[in-house]
């Protein structure tokens, strides 16, 4: 495609129902040659445009097992990275915005996980003693790096499967980005808290001592989702004397004391499932990001459950917030224009070793 792109400047001050309906212009046009994919924490005036709508892994498989010719992700960059590891070398993922990343995937670089493996062979042999889990949350060179090391990828839903897999080749793991998703799993497993330390990237050795490290079977990378970290236990607390009768869901990437305060904890997927498979009538507090607790709240109203968020606080992925309806029409008009802007492109070295990673969870799950 040689089109000159149009400016993202005639699109800025577009009002959002204008935008509304040239979307829905522009994939018309595209036809099959487009899927737009929606994760559920997207924003509702462009999840509503979705073909696909799901979490970033489902969303990345079924795009490329579709016959689209280009694939425009509605999500973060390391989603559209792994859209792009796992699609055919024919498809194009685009993000229709930049800017639109996680801030926990960027609490792990691949400097920083390099520079504390070189720490570890200080203490440890680590590529003999050590497992690399990165989650899912994070950058195709950091996927990479674990399938250049023995490791493996997660996701919220498998991380216990995985860490138990990941102890059948080595006596220790380092987690990263996620501490909270990493300390939840290894407690599902028996591990006590005091054998699972923090691992702090901004200290040499990660502030840990060479005995801290030794007894350790999961290093957790200082790291965490900046919606979650909201909840807190009192909020839990609140709601039980407002509604005893009330139950409490929430995401792992929440805190160890919040996760333990509520009846049942799960990915995005298991929160949707149970709460659509739970009676008539019931009342639930949802800890995970705003946007998909008020498509929840809305979605079984009918039904008579009650679905409240967990903060007091307005407490939504901003980032992902950054794919609003004026960037989604400039990516599609360009598009139908004949031309790609925003294109998502892992390096051919990355993608390779990246995909080895994530093959070796889909054997496991």
């Amino acid at each position: 495609m040689r089109a000159e792109a149009i400016e993202f400047e005639n699109f800025d001050h577009m009002q959002d129902e204008a935008c509304a309906q040239r979307i829905e212009t522009a994939k018309k046009t595209l036809g099959k040659q487009v899927v737009l994919l929606a994760h559920h924490y997207q924003r509702a005036d462009v999840y509503r445009h979705a073909d696909l709508t799901g979490d970033s892994l489902k969303l990345a498989y079924q795009a490329a097992q579709t016959d689209a010719d280009y694939l425009v992700f509605c999500g973060v960059h390391f989603m559209a990275e792994v859209a792009d590891i796992l699609s055919s070398d024919e498809q194009t993922v685009i993000l229709p915005d930049m800017a639109a990343g996680c801030s926990m995937a960027d609490m792990a670089s691949l400097t920083k996980v390099e520079r504390a493996w070189r720490e570890l062979a200080e203490v440890l042999s680590p590529d003999e003693t050590v497992t690399p889990v990165t989650y899912i949350n994070s950058a195709a060179d950091l996927k990479a790096f674990c399938g250049e090391h023995g490791g493996i990828v997660c996701t919220s839903s498998n991380a216990g499967k995985i860490l138990e897999w990941s102890f059948q080749q080595r006596e220790k793991v380092l987690f990263f980005p996620d501490q909270h998703l990493g300390r939840w799993s290894g407690y599902q497993l028996g591990i006590p808290l005091d054998e699972m330390a923090v691992w702090d990237f901004d200290e040499p050795m990660g502030g840990l001592t060479p005995e801290q490290i030794k007894r350790a079977k999961i290093l957790l990378w200082k790291g965490h989702c900046s919606v979650h970290q909201m909840f807190q236990p009192q909020h839990i607390l609140r709601f039980r004397n407002q509604h005893p009768d009330g139950i409490v869901i929430s995401h792992p990437e929440c805190s160890f004391e919040v996760c333990s305060a509520s009846d049942y904890v799960g990915s995005t997927e298991y929160i949707i499932k149970t709460i659509a498979a739970a009676e008539e009538g019931t009342r639930w507090l949802v800890g995970t990001e705003l946007n998909l607790v008020s498509r929840i709240a809305e979605e079984f109203k009918s039904q008579n459950k009650i679905v409240q968020f967990m903060s007091p606080l307005v407490c939504m992925c901003s980032t992902m917030a950054r794919i609003d309806p004026q960037h989604l029409t400039w990516a599609l008009e360009n598009l139908a224009n004949g031309t790609v802007v925003n294109r998502i492109q892992v390096p051919q070295t990355d993608a390779g070793l990246a995909k080895l990673a994530l093959e070796r969870m889909l054997s496991i799950s």
